[in-house]
């Protein structure tokens, strides 16, 4: 294949030569590969093949492709629907037509002979199935045409297939007037199935009923459908294919020049308006450059570098190559990126744009390196999103495109990576087996065609020397589907111009482009790098980007907008002003809600940069999975009872249950002990007064840091268990619903103690009690356990009302202490909601219980606590009489109940 990509083919032989001995006098980044090496590598690709092929015919063929874990071909209908996976198969022995010009390239010309024999005897295309377009295109109509292409080679060779008589090219002229029943839609754009006996019309044809598509697979067509058109003369296929192609070009958005990825076939609406260069976009920007390399129609060359430079503008964030809307192109549509897109750093290189490219596939051999494979979609700090491999070729084809423009043997070690991997995790007796799980090496029983067409045509010419070749690739393009149509299609005329009033670009006849528009030679690389170790001071920073050990990439996670989220979710405090300005660079604002809890939102364009918007949402994201799974298990509430004189077990604070530590529906007992406030009273720090928690309940306020750090530091104090009170002045159980709290997403197995939350007025209660008696003990369990219980309004109950239920105050001592410093002080009345004296197992809830009627007469709720020897309390017949009030109506409403 032509490096020079981007020049016209009138000037193409003339600077080819100049162009490739420029290339060749780079210096070298790092040590030579050893011919020797590169042989035994080369040897070992066909090997692998071998496997591969052999085992096919062995145990799969005529089936469409090889199970290699159950060593048998998968025929559709006979085995389980993989739904969408599956429309690439038709009968049509997909792996053997998919493999022709691979057979022929690695120099296995007795066998591509036996292949071309096998199809022209076995394989049907007229089978009542339905098949995918683009998939039917790229494969079999590319992989016959592939193979045609390879045949008419030998055949003038003179020594081998002197008998073949263009039979290839015929069934692709059949497959192709198979396919074109799917192009009859006013848009042009094809149907995303047809019934290969059938078309589209009529019910026995099971499709032609689908309204959208892919615009990959609309604009995927115009190489194998114009090279058909070229071959054969019949001009009606590279028509239609041309058609879709400006049906595309007519409906990008043209503000920012992207194209969606899902489209209407009727309407022209968008979809998905969603844009990048991977699944479902990307082979429509590579076929419209190699359509102006392969026609030489430079109208491709005009509309590719359009979206080229809106994509480098827009989705383009070196190394990420990330998803934005087409309305508005600076908002990121998602945090990962697929696999397929591991094409666009090849596509570059003929582009002739190579710093991109080497920074885009760096990052990609860190992510390969780490996980052996491409995970199916992996996200922008290089974690794995999707875990799927399907052994999909594409970054072997961009790093055999790269190592053709630099001559870097740092790719050759890319390339061997790719096939010490294969042979390591993938191989299995019988085939390739494509990895379900990555990060498991787990196999799926699947060898794609796609395996043998593409994968091992780029690592065989990535080893290979020039003579080890049967032919000079050079006068070849390779399809997305790697098949081989050779140059020379460029000098067949159209035999019909193209249809007018299809919207394009081009100027007045008569007027010449112009190249301000776009490049029309590929740049000199020794005039891009005259540095020769310019290129490894691309890819250092990036490979300690995705390696997580290293001190760049440490330092990265401080700063957004380096293709790093700054802020992790599970690290967020609300209280942090570092991360409030993090959270602020990245479009993200904070509101605090009245119940204690804060709302974040995201306005992009209010991001410092687009890459720090990427990271704001990326972190929205974060959070809102992190609170789905916080979410999945609602445990029930618990319950705090202060136990010691003079409550005894009647005062019942409803409590929030933490998802680690001690579990207490599984404790009889509960943990009871006596509190003290935890100095510093967030919690956050090694306690200072540890030798005073150590064996009691530690009081903790909420905030500056993780409710799991809180639970360490108390626990490492000796604490016996934890309460931590919400800062959030106002917040009660009865108006905001349960709370609890979750781990920093790490293991917090080792929290051992239980750990309950309290909102701030049922927390003041325990504060206030605190304040007011010297020792103060609860007990901490999933329910109260005292069930001689009455109900009390208001604060905790003063020592005259206590003696008054013990005339010789023998209960203990009710002298009120000083007040405790530590303690932080109410800092409004304590509600009956907060507090509760029970006679049911259940704790309540926060809620004000029927016939707790209001007895004060202006509407306060709740009776001021008087003091010791004050003479405007009130009387204690009078409290008295509302207690025994209260207590009738708690025991109607429980029978009520019952």
């Amino acid at each position: 294949m032509r490096i020079v990509w981007g020049l016209s083919p009138v000037v193409m032989p003339s600077l080819l030569q100049l162009l490739l001995l420029l290339l060749g006098t780079m210096c070298q980044l790092g040590l030579a590969m050893p011919s020797e090496e590169r042989h035994r590598l080369r040897n070992q690709v066909v090997e692998m093949f071998d496997h591969a092929y052999q085992n096919y015919m062995d145990h799969a063929y005529p089936a469409d492709e090889l199970m290699p874990l159950t060593c048998r071909g998968r025929v559709r209908g006979l085995e389980p629907s993989r739904g969408d996976v599956d429309d690439a198969l038709g009968k049509f022995s997909l792996t053997l037509i998919d493999s022709l010009d691979t057979l022929a390239l690695l120099n296995k010309t007795a066998e591509f002979e036996a292949a071309v024999r096998r199809v022209l005897k076995d394989v049907r295309l007229d089978n009542d199935v339905v098949v995918s377009v683009f998939e039917t295109n790229i494969r079999v109509l590319g992989g016959l045409l592939g193979g045609h292409s390879m045949a008419v080679l030998l055949r003038e060779g003179g020594r081998h297939m002197l008998w073949y008589r263009d039979e290839l090219l015929h069934m692709a002229k059949d497959l192709g007037l198979r396919l074109l029943p799917a192009f009859n839609t006013s848009s042009g754009l094809p149907y995303p199935r047809v019934n290969l006996r059938y078309g589209v019309q009529g019910p026995e044809s099971r499709t032609g009923t689908e309204t959208d598509t892919c615009t990959a697979c609309a604009g995927t067509i115009i190489l194998e459908f114009a090279a058909l058109s070229r071959f054969t003369g019949d001009p009606v296929f590279e028509d239609h294919a041309r058609r879709a192609l400006d049906f595309l070009w007519e409906k990008r958005q043209r503000n920012s020049n992207l194209v969606g990825t899902t489209i209407n076939i009727h309407s022209g609406e968008w979809v998905r308006r969603d844009s990048g260069v991977g699944a479902g976009i990307d082979s429509y920007y590579e076929y419209l450059l190699k359509a102006y390399v392969l026609l030489g129609d430079d109208l491709f060359l005009q509309r590719f570098n359009i979206h080229y430079a809106s994509i480098m503008k827009y989705i383009s964030q070196p190394p990420l190559l990330l998803d934005v809307h087409i309305h508005k192109p600076l908002l990121p549509a998602r945090t990962w990126m697929d696999s397929l897109l591991a094409f666009f750093p090849g596509l570059q290189v003929l582009k002739g744009d190579i710093r991109p490219a080497i920074e885009t596939h760096e990052m990609l051999y860190q992510v390969t390196k780490k996980h052996n494979f491409l995970p199916e979609a992996f996200t922008t700090d290089f974690r794995v999103h999707w875990a799927q491999h399907p052994l999909r070729p594409e970054f072997a084809e961009s790093t055999y495109f790269l190592y053709k423009a630099t001559r870097d043997p740092y790719y050759l070690e890319a390339g061997r990576t790719v096939l010490e991997n294969l042979n390591r995790f993938a191989r299995v007796p019988c085939g390739f087996a494509a990895m379900k799980d990555v990060r498991t090496g787990s196999h799926e029983d699947r060898m794609d065609s796609f395996f043998l067409a593409e994968m091992f045509k780029y690592l065989y010419l990535l080893f290979a020397d020039e003579e080890d070749l049967p032919f000079d690739v050079e006068d070849y393009i390779f399809t997305t589907e790697a098949h081989l149509l050779p140059l020379s299609l460029s000098t067949a005329l159209r035999v019909q111009a193209p249809p007018a009033g299809n919207g394009t670009a081009l100027p007045p006849a008569g007027e010449e482009l112009d190249d301000s528009n776009f490049e029309w030679t590929c740049p000199n690389t020794r005039l891009l790098f005259p540095d020769p170790s310019f290129p490894r001071t691309l890819r250092e920073p990036i490979r300690s980007a995705v390696d997580k050990s290293c001190h760049v990439a440490a330092s990265r996670s401080s700063e957004p907008g380096i293709g790093r989220a700054p802020l992790r979710a599970r690290d967020f405090m609300a209280s942090n002003p570092e991360h409030l300005e993090l959270l602020r660079r990245m479009g993200v604002s904070l509101i605090h809600l009245k119940d204690g809890r804060v709302q974040l939102v995201q306005h992009a364009t209010q991001a410092v940069s687009p890459v720090a918007a990427e990271d704001g949402m990326r972190f929205m994201q974060e959070m809102m999975e992190l609170s789905s799974q916080q979410q999945k298990e609602q445990l029930p509430p618990r319950a705090v009872q202060i136990v010691s004189h003079p409550f005894f077990g009647r005062v019942v604070l409803t409590a929030g249950p933490a998802q680690f530590g001690t579990d207490l529906s599984k404790s009889s007992t509960g943990v009871q002990g006596s509190v003290v406030v935890a100095e510093p009273y967030s919690g956050c720090a090694e306690l200072g007064n540890a030798a005073l928690v150590a064996g009691r309940i530690a009081l903790l306020q909420r905030g500056q840091c993780m409710f799991a750090e809180k639970a360490r530091n108390i626990q490492k104090a000796g604490a016996i268990g934890g309460i931590v009170i919400d800062d959030n002045e106002g917040s009660s159980s009865d108006t905001a619903p349960l709370f609890q709290m979750a781990g920093d997403g790490r293991s917090t197995d080792d929290v051992t103690l239980p750990l309950l939350f309290l909102f701030h007025k049922e927390g003041n209660i325990l504060l206030e009690a605190l304040r007011e008696y010297r020792e103060v003990e609860v007990l901490l369990s999933d329910k109260a356990r005292d069930r001689a219980a009455t109900l009390y309004k208001g604060k905790a109950l003063p020592s005259y009302l206590q003696n008054s239920g013990d005339p010789d105050g023998q209960e203990g001592d009710c002298t009120p202490v000083e007040e405790d410093h530590t303690a932080p002080s109410p800092s409004a009345p304590v509600e009956q909601s907060q507090a509760t004296i029970r006679e049911e197992d259940e704790p309540t809830v926060g809620k004000e219980e029927p016939g707790a009627e209001d007895k004060s007469g202006d509407g306060e709720e709740g009776v001021e606590p008087a003091e010791d020897g004050d003479s405007n309390s009130q009387s204690i017949d009078s409290l008295l009489a509302d207690w025994k009030e209260d207590l009738e109506a708690f025991q109607q409403m429980e029978k009520d109940e019952l």
